[in-house]
């Protein structure tokens, strides 16, 4: 799990999210749990299935579609550890459609 700060340079500063990134399927039971108790505006699940990467969002909540600052921090965390070359483009599949 990372917390990233989208649309920011600067530490401590931007939209806080959490990043949490696994192989498998996690039950949305779970995933809230984690969001309420990571307890920031938005805590993003990545999921690779099938060689597809899945993007849920949570606040502490409730599941909410789509988030601009958790997808935007999604990438960055993809990027940043390796998963995704840095020039590459990335298609998260969400419970609002497929976005690149």
């Amino acid at each position: 799990m990372s917390i990233i700060n989208a649309f920011t340079e600067q530490a401590y500063r931007g939209n806080p999210a959490a990043v949490c990134f696994f192989s498998d399927e996690k039950e949305s039971s779970w995933m809230q749990i984690v969001a309420k108790e990571i307890n920031l505006p938005t805590t993003a699940f990545i999921g690779f299935l099938n060689g597809e990467y899945h993007l849920r969002l949570f606040t502490p909540s409730t599941e909410i579609p789509i988030c601009g600052h958790g997808t935007l921090a999604s990438s960055f965390f993809l990027w940043e550890k390796g998963f995704v070359d840095k020039d590459k483009s990335i298609t998260f599949h969400t419970k609002s459609g497929a976005y690149e």
